[in-house]
């Protein structure tokens, strides 16, 4: 890799690590194509990507970030998992971890503050974007639901109540 290729990479990487909302590193040593390829698959399928790049070209994108810090994580066989769902590449990477033994979660970084295993396992068992969006959606719903049937109540109950008095009056 030549230089201007090496400074592209670094540049590529420093948006990673500014625009997403979690970064996951983990080690992948050990691992084969066949299990990379459902990694990457997997991370698609949550809107996220896998990224395998050199340590010390991460450690260089990582120079004057909020979270510099996982540098030190960056050591080995590593690969960066992301997304810009703050929850969706802690997920992914969270579940993978306990299907394959060879994929181990080193760490990661939140919004610029870094995170150890425990950290992104937190992050892994928070909802999602998609999953708050609907239970707020449900909240907002109930009681609008309850208001109509608390509004229909007293008609159906007049209506019940008049034909009642309808039949008695017929028989």
């Amino acid at each position: 890799m030549d230089r201007a290729q090496k400074e592209k990479v670094v540049e590529e990487l420093g948006q990673i690590f500014e625009s997403s909302g979690v970064v996951v590193v983990a080690r992948y040593e050990g691992m084969t194509v066949a299990q990379m390829q459902d990694l990457r698959a997997a991370m698609r399928e949550a809107g996220g990507s896998v990224r395998v790049a050199k340590n010390r070209l991460a450690k260089i994108a990582l120079e004057g970030k909020p979270c510099a810090s996982i540098g030190q994580l960056l050591t080995g066989m590593t690969v960066l998992v992301y997304s810009e769902d703050p929850v969706a590449a802690a997920k992914v990477a969270d579940a993978y971890a306990k299907k394959n033994d060879k994929f181990v979660i080193l760490g990661g970084a939140m919004d610029g503050t870094a995170l150890d295993q425990a950290g992104v396992k937190a992050v892994a068992a928070m909802p999602s974007r998609e999953e708050l969006i609907a239970s707020i959606a449900g909240c907002i719903g109930a009681p609008a639901s309850n208001i109509a049937g608390a509004i229909g109540a007293p008609a159906s109950n007049i209506a019940g109540i008049l034909s009642t008095l309808e039949e008695r009056e017929a028989a």
